[in-house]
């Protein structure tokens, strides 16, 4: 089955400017959060999630697909979670940080 291209309107010019979105995916409701310092798209990596006390524990993140700024987590954290998103890897041998 070919289809034949649509007839441009009348008013149609070859250098006309046109603006327009290409979607390429729609992620529905998705968990994401702004794209940490280490970690890429489909990757596992140890994030510090900040706990209600203060105090910073590792969890494992399995993140999804990437943005410019943002990352989909796949699994690990919940909605609400607070992470840190900077490089942590001074404290690779902690598993809890205290956060002043």
């Amino acid at each position: 089955m070919s289809s034949s291209p649509a007839t441009p309107p009348r008013s149609a010019r070859v250098d006309q400017n046109v603006e327009g979105v290409i979607q390429l995916a729609r992620t529905g409701d998705v968990l994401h959060v702004a794209r940490p310092a280490i970690g890429e798209a489909h990757q596992t990596q140890v994030l510090f999630r900040i706990e209600p006390d203060g105090v910073a524990h590792r969890v494992t993140v399995k993140f999804g697909r990437a943005a410019l700024k943002d990352i989909e987590i796949a699994s690990g954290l919940s909605a609400g979670d607070q992470v840190v998103l900077s490089d942590m890897s001074k404290w690779d041998g902690e598993d809890r940080l205290g956060i002043e």
